[in-house]
């Protein structure tokens, strides 16, 4: 049983993972490039405000645990969104949508708070800011794996890695790796094939407040060039009274054609879409603006589990919603806690 674990990335499989282990005897250390946990479930503050500009909120999941480690925190700062999502279509036709009734778990602190919080509930090692570039087996004692980050720093002797990136940078980090065995390959080759929907979110503050039915307006087709539209105002604590934040995830045909715009230019753009949405021509000029790409937010397709799995026996292991081919937080972290079950058993 693995007594040493790797793993890249904090979001909610890494934290999946975590959870499980730690109620083990394993020694577990995280890495992570970026400056704070969370993943893509990221939150900023700016002028006031404060705003979840990737995953919007959590769901109820099908594991049970996932709606505990929720509920575990008690009610600080937790909070169920209550307006409901509509949709719209390319013709920018808007009508009652989603049940009202589904859950969209928030906290008002911002989303992150939901890593933070498990990896904090944990004994696990949090290492930020360490990108890491390239592993290998080969390094000392081959039953033992070795990560080196980009300055080149090692971190040798763990007994097993968990890759939690996306797909497309898993694959980077499996081509890297320096193990000559023929299960490496099935692992890369499954990361490989899955696709991913790119999405550029566009933040557009506004010095006004405009009431509607609907938290969020949700284009199904993605044809329509703002593919989601939220009201950052209807989180409690994220934006102050009078005023208006809305989070604009543009389509992935808009995301793409527009992805190196800088955030000025591109906001403009969204700005006017926008407006013509809401039939309402204050939106076409925001006070200010923010913006965040992510090449890949969403994966279209599921990995071959056989193969994502083949190298589980010489402590490879690979989570996250790619894994299981649906780009939810729920989804990842349970994704991640069958990994961790897999390490334990």
């Amino acid at each position: 049983m693995p007594d040493r674990v790797a793993i890249v990335g904090t979001g909610a499989a890494a934290c999946g993972v975590a959870d499980v282990l730690d109620d083990t005897t394993h020694e577990v250390t995280l890495f992570d490039k970026a400056r704070g946990v969370s993943g893509r479930a990221a939150t900023r503050r700016k002028h006031g405000c404060r705003y979840d500009h990737g995953a919007n909120y959590a769901k109820p999941g099908d594991d049970d645990r996932f709606t505990e480690v929720l509920e575990s925190f008690g009610d600080d700062g937790m909070h169920d969104i209550e307006e409901p999502i509509w949709v719209h279509d390319v013709d920018g036709h808007v009508q009652e949508g989603r049940d009202s009734d589904e859950h969209k778990w928030t906290y008002e602190a911002g989303i992150t708070q939901f890593a933070k919080r498990v990896l904090d509930a944990t004994d696990a090692t949090v290492t930020l800011e360490t990108r890491i570039e390239e592993f290998d087996r080969e390094h000392g004692d081959d039953h033992s794996w070795s990560l080196v980050d980009v300055d080149g720093t090692r971190y040798d002797g763990f007994d097993a890695v968990v890759l939690t990136p996306p797909a497309p940078q898993t694959t980077e980090l499996l081509a890297a790796t320096d193990w000559t065995d023929d299960r490496l390959e099935r692992v890369r080759d499954a990361a490989a094939a899955v696709d991913y929907r790119t999405i550029r979110t566009i933040v557009l503050h506004y010095d006004f407040h405009e009431e509607y039915p609907w938290y969020a307006l949700l284009d199904p087709e993605q044809e329509h060039p703002v593919g989601w539209l939220a009201r950052e105002e209807c989180k409690p604590g994220h934006v102050p009274d009078s005023e208006s934040l809305l989070i604009a995830q543009m389509s992935p045909d808009w995301s793409v054609a527009h992805y190196d715009d800088d955030t000025e230019s591109a906001a403009s753009d969204a700005a006017e879409l926008v407006a013509d949405l809401l039939d309402d021509d204050r939106y076409r000029n925001p006070d200010w603006v923010d913006s965040q790409g992510w090449r890949y937010a969403l994966p279209e397709n599921a990995a071959d589990d056989a193969d994502v799995r083949a190298a589980e026996d010489a402590g490879l292991y690979c989570a996250g919603d790619w894994v299981v081919g649906e780009g939810r937080v729920h989804r990842a972290f349970e994704n991640g806690r069958r990994v961790g079950q897999r390490l334990v058993e």
